[in-house]
């Protein structure tokens, strides 16, 4: 008999299809964890120092390839495999003087919060709309981060790493929550936008609506963006001020750079007369006011006459008025606190910091991590205590808020000042311990979204660097290298306009949570009756 080609073409098609070798299997398994690894890598990757902002795109895409029809379980692991990649790299700033053991024990506590929010994603990932919901839940696992434990960490929220990009304007319209919601939104929305034009190819059957729902995922964010545009400006409403950062750099790097505080103390002053020469000298405009770093003076004015004699010398050589960090102890209490010292008056008032750094400036657990490590307990001797009010000093004319360190990472703690009238923001900080490391990069970026975010000049002073002047629409227009004593001054604008998300305050986050929570009980409840109705 003569087979024909059709009859082998037949024949061939009822073959089954080779199975993978036990190798190849095993492999394959590995695909979703590596690629949830890599995507966390590719999205830290997208954060300062480094401008490649829009890398976080592809690596929530891959995050929703990954996680799409899984378990809640299998999102919970994956999840957590994102947040090790992301996390990992991008905090290990917090072991450089310290070593491994803090910053890999914070980076395991965090990246829960990230498989939490990987396992309500693969819940929602087959509901009609679901880059909505799983962006929702990512916003909503950022604003559990932010509050727990230990009053929150939101270092890492996905608004700090789009500073140089796009979306940037969306801050002034509902702050850091808007602003990672919609980058979050077009990444997932991607990823969808991609599995539909597979399928199309494959199947030629895609419903019309999943497809309007994926582009506007993409499209919706890239639009709001361009119109909220409007919002950002740098125009001076209420005038100008010359402001002055002074970066008076420390002996040496490291946590021992507190003993010698002296030597600190005289490198700021020193540097401040240095510019109080250049003024006289016509060299340089002359300051309204004068802006110190966290931390320029821990030897405590009130109580040591040779620190106050120092600071007041400077001020009177500058000959305005000078804000001042120092470490004080008073009543019983010791406050990491921003002093106003008049060059004719002294210090007329005072900016407790309130959002204070577990582990940094006190310790939780005190005698659980002290028996874990003796030498964690002997860093923070005495706790901090914690400031009650808003800081908005009266500086020649001009309101400016203070903002100090690791209090830019917290909404409230920037909106507060605004709300309470400044015109301008200071953040002064202290990052010597953490030597040449990322970390005041990702700091500096955290100012630029705030500086948009409520429409004003943000100036940040740094013991060692990099200090900025930073305009309200996000540029620098000035900053200093690092581990250098320099100064900055320049004529910036004062703005007393409050944008939509200093308005709105937390009222964006809270929505972004109830739709998270309504998408996560939407896909609970489709689960319990298709499981009645496989069980019937």
């Amino acid at each position: 008999m003569t087979v024909t080609a059709t009859s082998v073409d037949e024949s061939d098609q009822l073959k089954p299809p080779i199975a993978p070798s036990p190798r190849a299997a095993r492999l394959m398994r590995l695909v979703p964890a590596l690629t949830a690894a890599l995507s966390g890598v590719l999205l830290y990757i997208s954060f300062p120092p480094r401008t490649l902002w829009w890398l976080a795109l592809p690596a929530f895409a891959g995050l929703g390839w990954v996680l799409r029809g899984r378990t809640w379980k299998a999102g919970l692991g994956l999840g957590y495999l994102f947040g090790l990649g992301f996390l990992l790299p991008l905090l290990v700033w917090t072991g450089v003087e310290v070593g491994p053991g803090p910053w890999l024990a914070l980076v395991a506590i965090e990246a829960v919060f990230v498989a939490l929010v990987g396992a309500g994603i693969a819940a929602v990932s087959k509901l009609p709309g679901s880059p909505l919901w799983a962006a929702a839940l990512w916003i909503a696992g950022e604003a559990a981060r932010a509050r727990a434990p230990f009053n929150g960490f939101p270092w890492g929220k996905i608004a700090f790493g789009q500073a140089d990009g796009v979306f940037l304007p969306l801050a002034a319209v509902g702050g850091t929550p808007v602003l990672g919601f919609a980058v979050v939104l077009c990444g997932f929305g991607l990823h969808e936008v991609v599995r539909l034009a597979v399928d199309h190819r494959r199947t030629r059957a895609v419903r019309r609506s999943a497809a309007a729902v994926a582009l506007l995922s993409v499209a919706v964010p890239v639009v709001g963006a361009v119109a909220a545009r409007p919002l950002v400006s740098d125009t001076a409403e209420d005038g100008t001020a010359t402001v002055a950062v002074i970066q008076g750099n420390v002996p040496r790097a490291g946590l021992d750079f507190n003993a010698q505080r002296r030597a600190v103390l005289d490198h700021h002053a020193r540097e401040t007369e240095r510019l109080a020469a250049e003024v006289k000298g016509g060299k340089v405009p002359r300051p309204d006011f004068v802006l110190w770093p966290e931390n320029s003076s821990d030897i405590d004015p009130f109580a040591n006459a040779d620190a106050r004699a120092v600071i007041d010398t400077a001020a009177k050589a500058i000959g305005v008025p000078v804000s001042v960090g120092g470490v004080v102890e008073r009543d019983g209490r010791l406050l990491n606190e921003q002093i106003l010292w008049d060059p004719e008056k002294g210090p007329v008032d005072t900016y407790d910091k309130r959002q204070i750094q577990p582990f940094g400036e006190y310790l939780p657990l005190r005698s659980l991590v002290g028996a874990i490590n003796e030498d964690w307990t002997s860093m923070v001797r005495k706790d901090f205590s914690r400031g009650r009010e808003p800081g908005v000093f009266t500086m020649a004319g001009t309101q400016v808020g203070l903002v100090t360190c690791y209090e830019a990472a917290f909404d409230w703690a920037v909106r507060s000042e605004v709300e309470d009238g400044a015109q301008i923001i200071s953040v002064p900080s202290n990052n010597a311990t953490f030597d040449r490391s990322e970390m005041t990069y990702q700091q500096l970026a955290m100012s630029r979204v705030r500086a948009v975010e409520h429409s004003r000049t943000v100036t940040v002073p740094v013991t060692s660097g990099v200090s900025a002047i930073i305009m309200p629409d996000g540029t620098i227009t000035q900053r200093t290298g690092m581990f250098v004593a320099d100064s900055l001054v320049q004529k910036v604008p004062l703005r007393s306009t409050e944008t939509p998300a200093t308005r709105l305050g937390v009222l964006p986050e809270i929505a972004l949570v109830l739709v998270a929570a309504g998408g996560l009980g939407w896909a609970i409840g489709s689960g319990l009756r298709t499981r009645r109705t496989r069980t019937a």
